[in-house]
């Protein structure tokens, strides 16, 4: 049943041959890649509203110059990235290129800064769809942090059955999303040349400015448009994700990556200028949800309870007044491509991880790919940690964001330092002019991108770091401690498991020593398979606890006249484990060049429940035997019935005709064609 609920959830097996078949063309990618920085229009706007309002709706005048100096960062990375998946197509994205030209402590920094914010990315896109889903359904309000959790499984579940079945899944509402908001920007253009765009509801409030936050000028002005500035750059979250995601793509990989890039920042940033602009013509006026009572109309504060509708909602729904539909299509895709925005981390993370685990700094486990060729470990583990996110923070967007953009701008400026020192090293082995000026158009690409990021990162840390960023740097230090450990840890055991001329000398002695309970068959076989080894010391040994159990076993050890003799091991205390650990350790000091081999009869049963009612002395002991130097446990299996059963259920699952084997074909008991 287990197998059967397996692949119903993910699908039929694919062969490892069949990887080219996963691969994405352009049309695909970009959904999978550029979702999460598609959906930063849905909240950016948001944040830069609510950071302008502090001073109040006079500050809204400086929106749309933010949202410009936003853009101009975004097309610098954009620009900067594209240089990157030309040079490093491989998939290792910001962590390959500090690593190679950086160092391994850089690389290790900007791994760490990746994968917090593959996990916020999660976490944010998800706890800010589910506050979407409640806010249209009013059931649900109240249970937003148990429906986060259930998007969060949803979608493990759909990227574990492969990159390419969930982007075909993710792409039409990625594209619906795309249409539905540059449509809303292109009717609401056309409708403020024709002089006939209307105000937002929120246009009748007046916002009273937070207490200090009235006229602000010099230091103080700047500071909180460095705040507003920060918190649009949310928008830049995700354009890493390409990078890291090259080998996904379809040859040209390099081409079909760097076409896609440049896709995503034309219409990222097209989007996010069309709102900002919208809704400060129209008059919008928006406040942090919890300071609702600085909203006033004709001079009375609006309660707690008043229902403040995001942006794009509220731009949308004034600019669709003559088409209602169109505004109910905007807000069901924005909530559904926030949900979907965290796609992009399930396909950055998991390849991020196989990378890491591939150069010794995370679990070689998260290099496996599954059933259907996904990195299942890393996609199960992104899920947990970000639920545990989700839980933590109440599946509330508004701290979540606050740790947010910390870690990926931290990756920029790394990333972009790296490319720097590329190009400067290619510059003096290459003399080729055509290709010296590209390498020096690069170059320059790449210095202009990092002075961009670098005078981000540090808005982001001088006006976020009490807000929330530090818990930020202190999970990046975390997480760079860990695999400096993890690495340090394959480095021990790699030096540990060198073979070396001693490796080659034979152990002096063999001494064998067979368990014994009861004289039954498994024992008999035992004694069998440990004689057939020619041991030079072969002897058998039970534990006493029971003095009677004892005498008996004894006594039908003689009546078989078996030639080996039965050792008993007194144990007062009434243990089984000591006794034999100890025999075996003073067997071995007696003789420190030889080697201790002990026997351990075992059933081998068909069920899952019979497995509890048997062996788990056995199991223990193994536990206990295998920290003890210079002693080899063996284990000597006895089938019960119940096994043979379940062995032949297993070669019955899938038949292979000889006709079918020869073609390549597999067929399973209900005739389904597996494999080809």
């Amino acid at each position: 049943m287990a197998d059967v609920s397996k692949r119903i959830l993910l699908g039929r097996k694919l062969r490892s041959s069949q990887l080219g078949e996963t691969l994405l063309p352009k049309r695909i990618a970009l959904p999978v890649f550029a979702s999460d920085a598609l959906s930063s229009v849905a909240y950016a706007p948001d944040e830069v509203f609510i950071m302008l309002s502090i001073a109040g709706a006079s500050a809204y005048v400086w929106s749309w110059k933010i949202a410009v100096a936003v853009a101009l960062v975004m097309a610098a990375v954009i620009a900067s990235y594209r240089q990157t998946v030309h040079a490093y197509p491989s998939g290792g994205g910001d962590y390959e290129v500090a690593t190679v030209n950086l160092g391994r402590s850089a690389g290790t920094t900007v791994a760490a800064a990746l994968l917090v914010d593959y996990m916020l990315t999660v976490a944010v896109s998800i706890s800010s769809g589910a506050n979407y889903v409640s806010a249209a359904i009013p059931a649900l309000q109240g249970h937003e942090v148990l429906l986060a959790v259930a998007l969060v499984v949803v979608l493990t579940a759909m990227n574990l059955r492969g990159i390419r079945e969930a982007g075909t899944a993710f792409a039409i509402p990625t594209y619906a999303f795309m249409v539905a908001i540059l449509g809303t920007a292109v009717v609401g253009v056309v409708r403020l040349a024709g002089g006939h765009l209307p105000h937002v509801e929120s246009a009748q409030y007046d916002i009273v400015p937070k207490e200090g936050g009235g006229n602000l000028a010099g230091i103080a002005l700047i500071f909180l448009l460095m705040r507003a500035f920060s918190s649009g750059c949310a928008a830049l979250t995700g354009v890493e994700a390409i990078s890291n995601g090259v080998p996904a793509f379809r040859r040209p990989k390099s081409k079909n990556a760097a076409t896609t890039l440049l896709m995503l920042g034309l219409i990222a940033i097209t989007m996010m200028l069309s709102i900002i602009l919208l809704a400060n013509k129209m008059g919008l006026r928006f406040v942090d949800p919890s300071d609702m009572h600085r909203l006033t109309l004709n001079g009375v504060p609006l309660g707690d309870d008043h229902t403040q509708n995001a942006v794009i909602a509220q731009v949308s729904k004034a600019v669709w007044d003559f088409f209602p539909p169109g505004f109910y299509l905007v807000v069901a895709v924005t909530g559904l491509i926030l949900v979907l925005a965290a796609n992009t981390a399930f396909n950055g993370f998991p390849v991020l991880g196989s990378i890491l685990a591939r150069d010794g700094f995370a679990p070689r486990a998260l290099a496996s790919r599954g059933d259907r060729l996904a990195y299942s470990n890393g996609i199960v583990f992104l899920a947990v940690m970000a639920i545990v996110l989700i839980v933590a923070f109440d599946a509330q967007t508004t701290r979540l964001i606050q740790l947010y953009i910390v870690g990926v701008f931290v990756s920029f400026n790394l990333s972009q330092l790296g490319m720097i020192r590329h190009w400067t090293r290619e510059l003096k082995r290459v003399v080729d002019p055509a290709t010296r000026r590209r390498m020096v158009r690069s170059r320059v690409i790449n210095t202009v991108g990092l002075c961009f990021t670098a005078v981000v990162l540090v808005v982001v840390l001088i006006t976020k770091f009490l807000a929330g960023a530090w818990i930020t740097i202190l999970a990046m230090c975390f997480f760079f401690l860990i695999m400096r450990g993890i690495r340090g840890h394959y480095d021990k055991v790699a030096a540990e498991l060198a073979a070396d001329e001693e490796d080659k000398v034979m152990p002096t002695r063999v001494h064998a020593i067979v368990l014994v309970s009861k004289l039954h068959k498994p024992t008999l076989r035992a004694l069998a398979f440990a004689q057939a080894s020619r041991p030079n010391v072969l002897e058998a040994v039970t534990v006493s606890i029971d003095d009677e159990s004892t005498a008996g076993l004894l006594e039908e050890w003689d009546e078989r006249h078996l030639a080996l003799p039965l050792k008993v091991l007194h144990s007062p205390y009434r243990e089984l484990i000591r006794p034999v650990v100890d025999y075996a350790t003073a067997i071995k000091k007696a003789n420190p060049r030889g080697v201790v081999a002990v026997y351990i009869p075992e059933y081998v049963v068909g069920r899952w429940w019979e497995q509890l009612l048997h062996n788990q002395t056995a199991l223990r002991l193994k536990g206990r035997l295998l920290f003890t130097p210079g002693v080899m446990v063996i284990s000597v299996p006895y089938q019960l019935r119940s096994s043979a059963q379940r062995a032949r259920e297993l070669r019955e699952e899938i038949w292979v005709a000889p006709s079918d084997l020869r073609a390549g074909r597999a067929v399973d008991t209900h005739n389904r064609q597996i494999g080809k």
